[in-house]
């Protein structure tokens, strides 16, 4: 007898139901307007990457967090008795050549390397899909989530960095987000502290520790750095921008005064100078952007501009990050393509916009209208019908079997339908359609005509 099968998820991956669905679906269709309204165009590169592509892209601990996919057949072939007791690093080149994107950044650089010379830059792309990470499953953390991203190849000009920040800023009022904040750093910043500390060769171990400071605290890494060898006299004079407080330009000046002593840090601050002051003439001023010293940005890639977007009222990490990277494409042959990209969670903004209650009601629906089905005679018109009203675009079902209204009625509550159509004798006898709103019960007689105008109205409306 077989064994009866037991349905289990893998940990750290979900089944989405079709509400879930359509949701993600309207935050991505949102994301996608305004990054096409930016100049981006669409780009998907395969869930399979060969490691050589993937590894040393993303510093020590992202590697380890990398899905390596066995050859197929007999993935053992070759391999010798005496190579067994090995460290498991040193067989998994001769087993796995291939692993699942960890990000959607290195494979559009592995792209780009591939098709540079057919590409007009800057080149502006966006790419929605899901990457994979072999983390350990907890709260808010997955092994396979929805990334959002969009990226500005081959122009070094700042310029971009204040576009793609202003584009942020409208996918969160598009998604009716009100209550967030912008957290912008620069790379050099952060080499000129270490510098000043004699440690600009341990920059990123130094940034290693400080990206962990939302989980353990500032003093946790204070402590983590002192026992990496960080002096901690050195620290104790850097250690005011784990809590940093004021207007950027209290905190640019303070900075001035304490990187002054470094070129490298001063032109990190001149360059974030320089993104305020596009952003400003943008007309965009009011964009909620706070300088933050202390933010690393944890992928090794990149190397000026990092940022990240918070929800302040909701505890759920960053929603959305990025920064600029300019040795990606050097990685695969490419000399000069420098690149800055914004990525979006879906997860966790998914998460923020059901916990804020801004996904509206419509979106839990795909069928807009049902018609009842009463008896041969409504079944009939209802056909003649469905046609009609689908071919102006009006999402609209027939219940597929005849029986009592309520049961038809609780059919189009649960799958939260907004109107009902009921053709019944007395509807028939005037050659009209009775229009049932869900939400409020209110009834109303229509022609056809008068029908499709209505619902086309509301859709121009949402």
């Amino acid at each position: 007898m077989t064994e009866k099968r037991i349905p289990q998820l893998v940990k750290g991956t979900r089944d989405f139901d079709p509400v879930q669905v359509a949701q993600r679906n309207y935050i991505s269709n949102i994301i996608q307007q305004v990054y096409r309204k930016y100049g981006f165009v669409p780009l998907e590169t395969p869930s399979l990457e060969y490691l050589s592509t993937l590894l040393d892209q993303y510093g020590q601990e992202g590697e380890q967090l990398v899905f390596r996919v066995l050859n197929s057949g007999n993935f053992l072939e070759g391999i010798t008795p005496d190579e067994f007791p090995q460290d498991y690093k040193r067989l998994l080149p001769k087993i796995a050549e291939k692993g699942l994107r960890y990000d959607l950044t290195v494979p559009l650089m592995r792209y780009i390397a591939m098709h540079h010379h057919e590409l007009t830059f800057p080149f502006k792309r966006y790419q929605i899909q899901p990457v994979w990470r072999a983390d350990r499953p907890q709260k808010g953390r997955f092994r396979e989530f929805y990334q959002c991203d969009a990226d500005i190849v081959g122009t070094s000009s700042l310029l971009n960095e204040a576009e793609i920040l202003v584009m942020a800023y409208e996918v969160l009022q598009k998604l009716r987000i009100t209550d967030f904040k912008i957290y912008l750093n620069h790379r050099s910043i952060l080499n000129g502290i270490a510098e000043l500390m004699g440690e600009l060769n341990r920059v990123n171990e130094f940034c290693i520790s400080i990206d962990k400071l939302d989980k353990i605290g500032k003093d946790s890494v204070i402590q983590e750095l002192i026992e990496k060898g960080f002096a901690k006299t050195a620290l104790e004079k850097f250690a005011f921008i784990f809590d940093f407080q004021g207007d950027n330009n209290l905190k640019l000046e303070i900075l001035s005064e304490h990187l002054a002593g470094s070129k490298v840090g001063l032109q990190g601050l001149q360059d974030i100078q320089h993104i305020l002051r596009y952003i400003k003439e943008m007309g965009m001023n009011t964009i909620p952007i706070s300088l933050d010293p202390s933010l690393a940005r944890g992928l090794a890639y990149y190397t000026s501009t990092v940022f990240e977007i918070k929800l302040p009222s909701i505890q759920i990490g960053s929603i959305a990050g990025g920064g600029r990277y300019d040795q990606l494409a050097k990685n695969f042959g490419v000399d000069g393509l420098t690149g800055v990209g914004l990525s979006f969670g879906v997860d966790r903004l998914h998460a923020a916009i059901e916990n804020l209650d801004l996904f509206p009601k419509q979106v839990h629906s795909s069928t807009q209208v049902l018609f009842t089905n009463l008896d041969d005679e409504a079944e009939k018109i209802a056909l003649g019908l469905l046609t009609k009203i689908r071919s102006h675009g009006i999402s609209a079902e027939l219940y597929p079997e005849q029986s009592k209204l309520k049961k038809q009625l609780n059919y189009a509550n649960k799958k939260m339908m907004p109107f009902v159509i009921i053709i019944g004798e007395e509807e028939r006898s005037v050659g009209k359609l009775m229009l049932k709103e869900m939400e409020t019960g209110s009834q109303t007689l229509y022609t056809l005509d008068e029908l499709i105008n209505f619902l086309l109205g509301l859709e121009k409306n949402v």
